[in-house]
């Protein structure tokens, strides 16, 4: 597991890392997009590899399949609800099973995210005194793009979050903004392809290529 860090302000033991790979796959045909296959594993399976050397301990939300999940070897956790809400009810199942004083989530389907993202969410968190920290790249346009699903979060917003999705709500942003946020630009060379997404069969083929 991970090792301390003395420039994030966060020892890593004290962040649980959350896969979110609960949704309905719709835009890949109602597939179950976790499990797809990329460089002959699971995409699920990459996200795994890749943020368990940067926490302390490792989670995946799904909501179906969960017996191939849990072989991934990490406790699987579905949603509360069965009606597919969407990433934030994937926070919350995290939040719900959270032991440490830190959360943090990537999506299943950007199996090639930067091996240094917790900790360069750490430490803008720590430093910006924030409770949540968002990564953030610059498209070739110059315009910055939020990917708030690589999200650090105090565990300690679960409360927050109840009484926001019992209303009805299911944006992040929407949430994330209700409190102090820290946005990382993320602009190092190859950042941007890491946080790339296939969300179709299509960007998936293009991803492994």
């Amino acid at each position: 597991m991970a090792t301390a860090l003395p420039t994030t302000g966060i020892d890593p033991q004290d962040i649980t890392g959350l896969v979110l790979a609960g949704g309905r796959g719709s835009r890949m045909g109602g597939v179950d997009k976790g499990l797809q296959n990329f460089q002959g594993m699971p995409l699920a399976l990459h996200a795994v590899m890749r943020l368990g050397p940067q926490v302390g301990s490792l989670m995946v939300n799904a909501n179906r399949n969960l017996a191939a999940y849990e072989s991934m070897g990490v406790p699987v956790w579905p949603d509360a609800t069965t009606d597919f809400p969407g990433p934030l009810a994937g926070f919350l199942a995290g939040l719900e099973r959270c032991e440490t004083p830190y959360l943090v989530t990537v999506p299943c389907d950007s199996p090639q995210f930067p091996t240094d993202l917790v900790a360069r969410l750490a430490a803008a968190l720590h430093a910006e005194e924030a409770d949540l920290a968002l990564a953030v790249t610059r498209e070739a346009d110059g315009t910055l793009q939020t990917h708030p699903v690589f999200c650090l979060m105090k565990a300690g917003l679960m409360e927050s979050l109840v009484v926001f999705m019992a209303g009805g709500q299911r944006r992040i942003e929407r949430w994330t903004d209700q409190h102090r946020c820290a946005r990382v630009l993320f602009d190092r060379e190859g950042d941007v392809a890491g946080f790339f997404n296939a969300n179709t069969l299509d960007e998936l083929r293009s991803l492994s290529r």
